[in-house]
């Protein structure tokens, strides 16, 4: 489960947005792939702590073709952390993502639909294999100052609820080809019920409320016309107590709190 990362953060893929005019029309009808490989310093998703003193290496893959894509995401822990201390704690696969999904423009606005599976490998309590789920989403993004963005996510399978984030990035130029990114972000929880998410202070009642915060920020340096080199740093933390007590009784260390970092290394053509 990746932050939007989305976003995880770490993130799925951006918008491929139809242009109209003949000869920019002409290269978007070409078919576009991209290739990723981030290494972070933790693994965070929608405020949830999912890995522990370790790298962990997570490996994308986008194609697209007149506004469709298909992104293949993984999440690859180097020292695998787990409650039970009968379970090795060397490297091991964590997790893959599949999205499919569709941006188109309607004016002002960027509009994207999709579908997400997440393929969930390992589970921190006793390295028991944890049951997959799907979400479907729509994003909404208006095109003006400070790009501020809808998504709203539903989970229809194991872990049935909505989760929405709303949020805003402005790119700074440094110079003419490097602009330094910030990005602010705050997530919307609604379980349907306790099976997905129970507060903590009544497990009977189901977590519906604020959740998490973002703040991120990013530099890009292309380093040709294909290759791009990005350093980023996160800081993720809940937006209410009831958040807060969710998340240390799901995170590794405990916290709630997390900074984390790392680099991306990506080639499109």
């Amino acid at each position: 489960m990746k932050t939007t990362r989305k976003v995880s953060t770490v993130v799925l893929s951006g918008l491929c947005l139809l242009q109209l005019a003949g000869p920019a029309r002409a290269e978007e009808d070409k078919p576009t792939a991209s290739l990723a490989v981030s290494a972070m310093s933790k693994y965070v998703w929608r405020g949830f702590e999912n890995s522990r003193d370790s790298l962990v290496i997570e490996p994308s893959m986008t194609v697209g073709y007149q506004g469709f894509s298909a992104n293949l995401w993984g999440n690859e822990d180097t020292r695998y952390y787990s409650a039970d201390p009968s379970v090795s704690t060397t490297s091991a696969w964590t997790e893959t993502d599949l999205t499919l999904a569709y941006d188109w423009t309607m004016g002002p606005v960027g509009l994207t639909g999709g579908y997400i599976y997440y393929g969930l490998a390992a589970s921190p309590y006793g390295g028991a294999d944890v049951p997959d789920t799907q979400e479907v989403f729509a994003k909404a993004a208006l095109k003006t100052l400070l790009t501020p963005t809808l998504t709203v996510y539903r989970d229809i399978d194991n872990l049935p609820g909505w989760y929405a984030t709303l949020g805003v990035s402005q790119t700074l130029p440094i110079t003419k080809e490097i602009g330094l990114s910030l990005g602010a972000q705050v997530g919307y929880l609604r379980a349907d019920d306790a099976s997905s998410y129970a507060r903590v202070s009544n497990p009977t009642e189901p977590c519906r409320g604020f959740h998490d915060g973002l703040l991120s920020a990013s530099v890009a340096y292309p380093v040709n016309k294909y290759i791009t080199v990005t350093p980023s740093l996160n800081y993720s933390f809940p937006l209410t107590s009831d958040a807060r007590d969710l998340i240390k009784s799901k995170s590794f260390t405990g916290n709630s709190d997390f900074v984390y970092g790392g680099i991306t290394v990506a080639l499109a053509f």
